[in-house]
């Protein structure tokens, strides 16, 4: 027999792993808050600040307002923490107006949410409530030129003299970088112990010894800075260092489930925005004496489409609900993540090609998404490691 849906609850059928998944009344009433916003101050000037490489903090600001930029945060310390799920439909509803804001915003939250996690009081006190009220914007740094995917080869060097650690080496591929106020930033600080020895520092932007390489040009998020921090002997106090010596791995890992997630979510609304322009372009666009919409090929076109963001998004609420929930979600957050990125990477491919001339120009939307998503298959571990992930679990269930 089924289940009926309660309270936002996905419930199982009898014998049956299958979800379903509907929102409860706080659920819909955020959604719909987010969708607003999204609507009113993000998607109208989405184009022109992609144009410019522009980055909208006057926007963190007000999604402070609204309790965004504290989801992982307890109430306590000014946050309004948010399920997995809740926040999942978030980014979702923000990546339909502009991609490069939501994953600034998942950065910082990821950041936020570390520091209340495994930060000491002094430093939750010191910083947690200025990140969740907007005052600080924060930036995650474990990335260098030759430790992306292999992350526990890091070279960063944190040296301890005294009461202080000096810093040096740099760090690549910097979400905020430049305009973030603080940088939570991996380093090592035992050379023989892999990635037992890397530790993990709090760094404020006007700290002496750090500064900043250029903006990096990419093919999308253009309103979404991306530098490298460059550490030349940056003295850094012990207290500035997040949880002991040694547990800064630890730290990083505990932030990718739901920061998969988070970008699982993103590209599922970015394949949405697409498909709904493409939708309606077909609808009106004539050729033959007739719509697009209404050629047998462009219909099943529109169909697989829709099919693909519809299953790419219930994954995703699966592995955030199972995150909820304490299940084990990495499996499913890897999956959500690699399906997620690759549909939309699909859909806003075949958009472009739908609109025809239209869609490769940029009075249309769908060629920024197209740009713009391509990175979701890369960042928070590449989908070849997602991969992995995914094929190495499954092999541990059976063996």
């Amino acid at each position: 027999m089924q289940t009926s849906m309660s309270n936002g609850v996905p419930l199982a059928s009898e014998g049956s792993s299958i979800v379903q998944f509907d929102l409860n009344e706080e659920q819909s009433d955020i959604r719909a808050m987010v969708r607003q916003f999204t609507t009113q101050e993000i998607a109208p000037y989405a184009s022109e600040w992609d144009e410019h490489d522009y980055f909208p903090r006057a926007v963190y600001q007000k999604m402070a307002e609204l309790g965004l930029m504290g989801m992982t945060t307890p109430e306590e310390l000014s946050g309004t923490p948010l399920s997995r799920l809740t926040a999942a439909i978030v980014y979702e509803e923000l990546a339909k107006g502009e991609m490069a804001t939501a994953v600034g915003l998942s950065v910082h939250n990821m950041v936020t949410g570390s520091l209340a996690r495994f930060g000491n009081e002094e430093q939750r006190h010191r910083w947690v409530s200025r990140l969740a009220n907007g005052e600080l914007l924060g930036a995650f740094s474990l990335s260098e030129a030759d430790a992306g995917s292999d992350a526990a080869s890091l070279r960063c060097r944190a040296e301890r003299v005294d009461d202080h650690y000096l810093l040096t080496g740099s760090k690549m591929w910097v979400t905020n970088g430049g305009e973030a106020d603080l940088y939570l930033v991996m380093a090592r600080t035992q050379p023989s112990k892999g990635a037992a020895g890397i530790s993990c520092f709090v760094i404020e932007k006007d700290t002496p010894g750090l500064t900043f390489g250029k903006t990096e040009r990419k093919m999308g998020l253009h309103s979404s800075p991306t530098r490298e921090l460059i550490f030349e002997q940056c003295a850094i106090p012990t207290t500035q260092r997040i949880g002991a010596e040694g547990q800064g791995f630890k730290i990083a890992l505990s932030s990718l489930d739901g920061g998969r997630i988070n970008i699982g979510a993103i590209a599922s609304g970015v394949a949405q925005a697409a498909f709904t322009v493409a939708r309606d372009y077909t609808r009106t666009r004539t050729q033959f004496g007739t719509t697009l919409s209404s050629f047998q090929g462009i219909q099943f076109m529109l169909a697989d489409m829709a099919m693909k963001i519809e299953a790419a998004r219930l994954l995703v609420y699966e592995a955030a609900y199972k995150l909820d929930q304490g299940q084990a979600a990495s499996m499913y957050a890897a999956m959500a993540k690699c399906l997620a990125s690759d549909t939309a990477m699909e859909v806003t491919t075949q958009a472009v090609q739908l609109l025809g001339g239209a869609g490769y120009v940029r009075d249309y939307p769908v060629e920024r998404y197209m740009r713009d998503v391509k990175v979701a298959q890369i960042f928070e571990g590449t989908n070849q490691i997602q991969r992995i992930v995914i094929a190495r679990a499954l092999l541990q269930e059976y063996s």
